[in-house]
């Protein structure tokens, strides 16, 4: 089954180039191009890649997975704590593009060999282990991390487990904290790195 790309740019060139860098890669179908995040919902995509401007990233209305290119590292910091659950440069070739997006629609992490230094657990003790979280999670915040591994935003976390979305920022909040980190990408790494989660 072909994995379903929509395309965001803000740039009608960037979009037909990405457009046409894909077409043609085994196990994806490029389902439309857009401008910005409106009307997604029409073209059901599995996975999104979004060519990232400079304005701050707004992920929260988004279910799908989000592929960001972006052109440094500030960029991608900015886009990895606003959700996305992948980052690339923008001069990555077809081939990498396609494999990341395969990858985020099973649900996996993907970042630039480079970016992915930054996401390592800080302290290690000397066998070499991540050190535990700050304090235990409970059961329902390993119920939200285990959704947060799955690339869900808050707004389905709290549809599948049936709170507010308050509640489930709340969640995510007290997650963050507890695993002493900044975004939700490095919790998911983390938590992976503890075995709390499988990717």
């Amino acid at each position: 089954m072909e994995t379903r790309v929509l395309i965001f740019s803000e740039d009608p060139w960037a979009r037909a180039g990405l457009a046409a860098a894909l077409r043609g890669e085994a196990g994806l179908e490029v389902v439309g191009q857009l401008g910005g995040p409106d009307g997604w919902q029409a073209y059901a995509p599995d996975v999104v890649l979004w060519e990232a401007g400079e304005s701050r990233p707004d992920l929260e209305a988004l279910e799908p997975p989000v592929l960001a290119l972006v052109g440094h590292e500030a960029q991608a910091t900015a886009w990895l704590a606003a959700g996305a659950r992948g980052v690339l440069w923008r001069d990555s070739e077809p081939e990498a593009l396609s494999a990341a997006l395969r990858a985020l629609a099973q649900g996996l992490v993907v970042l630039a060999p480079d970016l992915a230094e930054p996401l390592r657990p800080g302290p290690r003790d000397p066998e070499g282990e991540a050190e535990p979280p700050l304090e235990p999670l409970t059961e329902r915040e390993l119920e939200v991390l285990r959704l947060l591994a799955a690339g869900l935003s808050n707004k389905a976390i709290a549809r599948r487990l049936e709170f507010s979305e308050h509640t489930a920022k709340f969640h995510v909040a007290s997650i963050l904290g507890k695993l002493g980190v900044q975004s939700r990408t490095e919790a998911v790494v983390r938590a992976a790195r503890l075995g709390l989660v499988m990717l």
